[in-house]
Formats: C-alpha cells, structure tokens, sequence
C-alpha cells in the first residue's frame, strides 16, 4: 500500500497558515460577479499557458489567449493544439469535482482521461491515456539534464494503482488538502506513468485534488505560473525528494500556493471597497460592465478619477459613454463626485 514519507516542518505549518488565511478573505470577499468572472477567467489563462510554456510551449500570454478566444494566431501547430487541450482539461477538472464522472473520485480512469485530453492529437491515439510500454527519463526542460529515472515499465501500473487506491480512498480529514495536492502533484511526476504530457497530468490532478476538497478557492488560483517563473527551482524541488523523503518539495509546494493566494488575497482586498458597498446596498451584489471594473481598479489604483485622466483609461470611447458609466456608478452608491466643474472628480464612496 502507498504511504509517503514526509514531516510537517515549520515551514510547511507557516505556509498552510498563510494559505488558510488567504483563503479565508478569498471566499468570504463579496465580490460582484463580473469581478468573480474576470479573476477566473484570468486563472484559466494563466495556468494554460504557464503549464505548457514549462513543458516547451513557445506561445506567450497573450497568444495563448488569443487561442483560448478562439482567435487565429501564427505558431507551431502542436503549441496551438497543447494550449487548446490544457483547456479541455480545465474543463474535465470541473465535471469531476461536481461529481459527473467518477462520482467526484479520482480514479486511475480519470487520470488515464486526462492524460488522453492532454496529449490529443499530439500523441498517437493507442498512446493517448494509455500507460507507457517504454522506459523513460524525466529532463529538466530548461537544462536537458536528466532529473531522474522513473520506475521500469512493467511497476506503472502496479504503482498506479497503489497510488489511485490511496489518493480515492484516503479519509478526507486525514491530511490537509494542500499536503494531500502536493504529494499528488510529486507521485504523478516520479511514476511517469505516461510517453508524453506527465508534468501536465501531475499538476492538473494536483488541482483536482484541491477542487474535490473544497478548496477550489473560487478558481481563482493558477500553481503553474509559480512553476514556470522559476523552472530550475522547480526542477531541483522535485528532485529533492528523489530519495523518497517529500519534506523539502511540500516546503516548495506549499510555498506557492501561500504566495498566489496571497497575490489573489491583496487583489481582491484592493477591490473590497466591495464590502462596504454590499452593506449599504442591504447585501446585494451588483453588476459592472468591463469599463466600469476598469473605472473601479483605476480609482483604487491613483485614488480618483478626473475628466482628464478619461482620455488615459479610455482613448477610444466618447465621453458622453463613459460620463453614462459613471452616472450608473453613483447612481449604484460606488462611487461619488467631488467638485462640479470641469476639474470635479469621481472618488469612492
């Protein structure tokens, strides 16, 4: 039966309490739901293009996005296509952890199901989802250096059904769901129980362990974008568990999901002026249009917005629109003006 090998270090307890405490304020932040909206799908786009760009993908951000848009860009045909079905995954992700597959457990099937969206039409389709015959070696994709040599061929799926049996089957009170992510995220790479497309299938059922756990955090998060700014760092985490021991990649792991939910955490406070609206508005939320988030972030960000400062957030709209906007705004009780003259100002309320 599976059972890693870990302590719960010092480092690791001031991660989680950092985790738990961004948390709290994620969840509980009344915010509207364009807002809610925008952060997740931000989060999507981050963690498909971080996750395939640390596997090679030579599409930046925005082109990434472009394609998530359904939108022509110029690039290689398999970079198009890896982003495309990091997306497909995303979306899996989200049927398992409402329970319309597998009854919301994860099973060697799902993971076999999300290595197979992975890898579409990249991977020949006998290869899609099916364990590898072959063995392999895990490179640092920066480097090229071997990082380490995974089990023979034949121990795949001996081992992945040690480990499917223990992560389905694990009491959900037992360990952290944070802890449970990352040993997930760590025996998914060191089987490598794929040809092709493992980091993905590892961070993504990472994810889904989150998700099942109720600690989906609104979706707002993406691990990926850590792995990616840093790769060799992420590379040497893994490696550090070579021996067997977790400790030092929990440390790791836990570390980057306390600072994305402390980046999320600080984003959001900064548009809880949302709590106190909320209040006044007798706990309803209410609905912003694109331009009027864009009005919102640009007072919390210079304090104010003036009539000249209309040109710099919206160069192309009339102000006739945008005076609409911030009519609706003060007609809302978000924000107020200050002055009644060309030089009066909008500030919140």
């Amino acid at each position: 039966m599976y059972s890693p090998q870990f302590s719960i270090s010092n480092k690791i307890l001031k991660n989680i309490g950092i985790i738990e405490a961004a948390r709290e304020v994620i969840v509980n932040a009344p915010l509207v739901p364009a807002y809610e909206k925008k952060f997740r799908e931000e989060a999507i786009i981050r963690t498909v293009h971080h996750g395939t760009h640390i596997e090679g993908n030579e599409l930046n951000y925005t082109e990434a996005s472009q394609v998530l848009h359904g939108q022509q860009i110029v690039g290689r045909d398999r970079d198009i296509q890896e982003v495309i079905n990091y997306r497909n995954v995303i979306r899996f992700l989200d049927y398992v952890a409402i329970g319309e597959v597998s009854k919301g457990k994860i099973t060697e099937e799902v993971i076999k199901k999300i290595h197979a969206l992975t890898v579409e039409k990249i991977l020949s389709p006998e290869q899609c989802g099916v364990y590898r015959k072959t063995q392999v070696v895990v490179k640092n994709s920066v480097t090229g250096e071997v990082t380490f040599r995974p089990p023979a061929a034949i121990e795949v799926s001996y081992q992945m059904g040690d480990f499917a049996d223990w992560i389905g089957n694990f009491p959900k009170d037992d360990m952290h769901p944070v802890v449970k992510a990352g040993i997930t995220h760590y025996e998914l790479v060191r089987i490598h129980p794929f040809l092709d497309g493992n980091g993905r299938t590892a961070r993504a059922v990472a994810t889904l362990v989150l998700f099942l756990e109720n600690y989906d955090i609104k979706k707002f998060f993406s691990l990926e974008e850590y792995y990616d700014r840093d790769a060799l760092r992420y590379y040497d985490a893994l490696k550090s568990a070579a021996g067997g021991n977790l400790t030092s990649w929990l440390e790791y792991f836990t570390e980057g999901l306390a600072i994305e939910l402390t980046r999320i955490k600080e984003k959001v406070q900064r548009l809880s002026t949302d709590i106190k609206l909320k209040e006044k508005l007798g706990g309803k939320q209410v609905f912003l249009s694109e331009r009027q988030i864009a009005v919102m972030e640009y007072i919390q960000r210079v304090g104010y917005l003036s009539n000249q400062g209309f040109e710099d957030l919206f160069p192309n709209i009339s102000e006739d629109t945008i005076l609409r906007d911030l009519h609706d705004l003060m007609k809302k009780g978000i924000i107020k003006k200050e002055g009644k003259t060309k030089a009066s100002r909008y500030i919140l309320r």
